[in-house]
């Protein structure tokens, strides 16, 4: 485990949701993966009367598995 505390929040955020955030990109695009190849990330700040927000936007090509 990482000892950087936003590190550390990235893989509790992957050990918590992981499992959904699969099911719901398997429900809406069938069978297969996120690309970390083909990717891109955008990080902005969300202005909030509560506290500034980080907005982090992952988009991954998506292939499918192949079956043989």
């Amino acid at each position: 485990m990482p000892t950087d505390p936003l590190i550390y929040r990235w893989y509790e955020i992957v050990n918590v949701y992981g499992a959904t955030i699969k099911e719901l990109i398997h429900k809406e695009f069938g069978d297969g993966i996120m690309s970390a190849i083909d990717f891109l990330m955008d990080i902005t700040r969300e202005a909030d009367p509560k506290g500034d927000r980080v907005n982090v936007v992952l988009s991954g090509k998506f292939p499918p598995y192949k079956t043989y």
